[in-house]
């Protein structure tokens, strides 16, 4: 036997049948939960009610249900009530067990892989209910249809006992129970009502007719007997909650989407109608005075966060259109003055929504459509449709045509403001902004930004330094408000220019984040109004301009001390009035706090025992030692990755608070005074 086949054994060795892992029934999903439900994160636990409400609002689709309830309910439990046809509980013949067990039980199992049951669905996997079954600690389902009422309990995808018949019902449809298992939820079972709502508010528009109610029951102590009860409202709980019914359909969604926005044409199109290859292709729209767009897309009625082949389809037709009605109408004379697709969709909020028979996403998570046929239907039925609303409106048709030139004329602007920073910027070679005290490492991935707010935080924090990997950017008063600026405008303002320069990624079309010179961009202004109001304003520049930076978790926000504490010969620092008063101890007085200068004839020992405290007013009141210590020293420091839960009511926030509806803003403030820490 030579050495080479003897390494060859060794090296098989242990590699025998033995060795393959076969993972029955639902322990694929427990094993690799992210495989189906994206991430154990707060995505994926609220993803698991998506996929149960999913369910029930098929039936709706079909004509079947107009009545769905969520309730959030103590002990981290979810219910989700439809007054559908009720899931079949008779025995199916393949698995000799319940349909109902089986749909719960098994993978690829459901009512939609033919088109007799669903002409048209969300769910056409069969893995939904399963998954959150197989990620709860508790399930049960209640089915009422027959004239019985049937139940099946489950634990972490497993039956406790078959489904049996435990009274009679006059009722149909079906109540679903579920708890999230905590060994696969490791950052904690936080269901957030205003996401929920969020998500329930747009469904009920996508459906005709469906009421969607949701309750959150969570903080309700006294015991609940739901024994006996259907809708968890016939118990007449004062709770918060949230009911959502709509006849205008997608109409009633962009008006939504709008009120915040001045529309810049009276009627807002619509079209509904079938294409080749889908069921339906349904398209709203109305163009506003804001420069960002808000296009919202669905597929089967699930909202796709990254798009697909319908938004395509919307985006290819709306440009040609566009472009087609401009030079019919002498409106556009030569080829520079043709629409692009960037042009056509500023200011637009627009709702796509496609119904399918055999619908392909990207993924169980269905964030991305894949559906071929989907671009053609969208791009022929909304191009042609969209074509004689232009001819038929020519009021709307002028007042879009010139939104949209405008937005072509302001990119024609916005490159040349931006080819001119690039040219004098460190992208070409050349010097960096005069303000940026730079770091001495080239590596990115160790390399830190501090955009600080003025020279007296500056000068601070460039001594306090570690100079090899901190870079320090002082920002002279508060920048540009972009919320409604175009990056012609926003490039002749000297402190983004130079922070535009300094981040090496570029803006706008040529944005690259692989140019980024620091994958640490820490926001540092003061424990104030102004600096709170300037750090809002850096925010809404990274969130309109650099959202990949967001997104990447490159965007910090520096948390300096409120308070410096001598106890004696010792210090500490107070990060909230919280920590202070831990530190101070409830035995102190006010008196004994107000400084540190010792009376005359004060003995050594009352001196010791006295407390002195400073206020933080800024960061220019920190020497370069105690920037360092508390702000800076990425061994002691704390800082807040800046992230995006949700970018639709990210937007809200950022027009309402940086946009120019004055009345807007003073309600905001208004409702949210209670939860505002005032330093009086």
């Amino acid at each position: 036997m030579g050495v080479l086949e003897t390494k060859k054994m060794a090296k098989n060795k242990g590699y025998t049948a033995e060795a393959i892992t076969v993972l029955e029934g639902l322990e694929p999903v427990r094993k690799r939960p992210g495989m189906y439900i994206g991430t154990t994160g707060p995505d994926g636990l609220h993803h698991l009610i998506t996929e149960i409400f999913d369910n029930s609002r098929d039936e709706a689709m079909g004509g079947f249900a107009n009545d769905i309830e969520i309730v959030l309910l103590p002990k981290n439990r979810v219910r989700v009530v439809d007054n559908g046809r009720g899931v079949p509980v008779d025995i199916h013949k393949q698995t000799k067990v319940s349909a109902l067990e089986t749909i719960m039980t098994t993978l690829h199992a459901g009512g939609k892989f033919n088109n007799e049951s669903y002409k048209v669905s969300g769910g056409l996997h069969g893995v939904g209910a399963s998954v959150v079954n197989a990620l709860s600690i508790f399930c049960e389902v209640l089915v009422h249809r027959d004239d019985g009422v049937y139940l099946q309990e489950y634990k972490q995808g497993k039956r406790k006992a078959a489904v049996k018949k435990i009274g009679k019902s006059n009722l149909h449809g079906t109540i679903v129970t579920f708890e999230p298992d905590a060994e696969i939820f490791k950052e904690g079972i936080i269901f957030d009502f205003n996401r929920v709502v969020s998500h329930m508010r747009q469904q009920a528009y996508l459906v005709k007719g469906l009421r969607i109610s949701v309750i959150d029951a969570r903080d309700f102590s006294d015991p609940i007997d739901l024994a006996d009860v259907f809708y968890f409202r016939e118990l007449g709980l004062d709770l918060p909650s949230q009911t959502f019914y709509f006849e205008g359909g997608l109409v009633s969604l962009v008006a939504f989407y709008n009120k915040l926005f001045k529309p810049i044409h009276k009627n807002i199109f619509y079209i509904e109608k079938n294409g080749e290859g889908a069921e339906s292709v349904e398209v709203a729209f109305q163009y506003t005075d804001d420069i960002a767009s808000r296009i919202l897309p669905f597929a089967n009625n699930i909202y796709n966060s990254e798009g697909g082949t319908h938004l395509t389809g919307f985006k290819t037709a709306l440009t040609r259109t566009l472009n087609n009605y401009g030079k019919n109408n002498n409106l556009i004379r030569n080829a520079d003055d043709s629409f692009t697709g960037d042009d056509v969709l500023e200011g637009l909020t627009a709702a796509i929504s496609v119904k399918l028979r055999e619908v392909q996403f990207e993924g169980q998570t269905k964030a991305k459509l894949g559906s071929v046929e989907a671009q053609s239907a969208v791009s022929a039925v909304f191009g042609d449709a969209l074509a004689a609303f232009l001819e038929e409106k020519p009021d709307d048709a002028r007042a879009i045509i010139n939104k949209v030139a405008l937005a072509l004329k302001a990119r024609k602007a916005a490159k040349a403001a931006k080819d001119s920073v690039l040219r004098k910027g460190a992208l070409e070679g050349m010097t960096l902004p005069g303000k940026l005290a730079d770091c001495q490492s080239n590596d990115p991935a160790e390399s830190e930004l501090f955009v600080v707010e003025g020279d007296s935080a500056g000068g601070s924090a460039k001594t306090g330094r570690d100079r090899r990997i901190q870079a320090i950017l002082p920002l002279r008063g508060k920048i540009l408000n972009i919320e409604r600026a175009r990056l012609d405008k926003m490039l002749a303002s000297e402190q983004i220019k130079n922070l535009v320069v300094a981040l090496g990624t570029a803006i706008g079309d040529t944005f690259d984040l692989t140019r980024l010179r620091y994958h640490k961009v820490i926001i540092a202004t003061d424990a104030d109004v102004d600096g709170a109001h300037i750090r809002t304003l850096l925010l809404t520049l990274l969130y309109r301009h650099f959202r990949p930076l967001i997104d990447g978790g490159f965007i910090y926000i520096a948390q300096p001390p409120l308070y410096k504490i001598k106890k004696g010969k010792e210090f500490f620092y107070a990060y909230s009035d919280d920590e202070k008063n831990k530190i101070i101890g409830k035995s102190a007085k006010i008196e004994e706090v107000e400084t540190d200068v010792p009376e005359a004839g004060e003995a050594n020992a009352a001196r010791e025992a006295r407390i002195s405290i400073q206020r933080y007013k800024g960061l220019g009141e920190m020497n370069a030692e105690e920037l360092w210590e508390t702000t800076m020293d990425p061994a002691r420091r704390i800082l807040k990755k800046v992230n995006v839960e949700d970018a639709q009511d990210a937007d809200k926030v950022f027009e309402i608070l940086m946009g120019e509806d004055v009345l807007a803003r003073k309600s905001f403030i208004q409702s949210n005074a209670k939860l505002a820490t005032l330093d009086i």
